[in-house]
């Protein structure tokens, strides 16, 4: 059973940051790609970073040069850190995995950002 469980959201003032962990219920990260996605108010859900088991990354137009993915394979756990946060910036971020062509979905932590 694939469990994914996000953490680290919150209410931030623009230009903060925020970490934001995922803790897999196992080493997925080395295997399968993961990835962050978020879904703001009335739109869709859309992907922000993502992280191959080379240790690849890839991120957003609207991210890069803000925040970085990583994965801690000791803890089963990858990061999202958001540096220079905008209120666009405001969704609930999603930590997901692809394993054997399908997506498996954690329930979501909420990022706010506001003055």
């Amino acid at each position: 059973q694939v469990q994914l469980v996000e953490s680290g959201g919150g209410l931030v003032q623009p230009g903060g940051s925020l970490r934001l962990s995922c803790a897999a219920s196992g080493n997925y990260f080395s295997i399968f790609d993961m990835g962050w996605y978020r879904q703001a108010p009335g739109k869709q859900r859309e992907l922000v970073a993502t992280f191959t088991p080379v240790g690849n990354t890839n991120y957003a137009d609207s991210v890069k040069g803000r925040f970085t993915i990583s994965g801690d394979s000791a803890n089963n756990t990858v990061y999202l850190q958001m540096n220079s946060l905008q209120s666009e910036d405001t969704a609930v971020y999603y930590c997901a995995v692809q394993r054997f062509g399908i997506m498996y979905w954690g329930k979501g932590t909420l990022v706010t950002v506001s003055s």
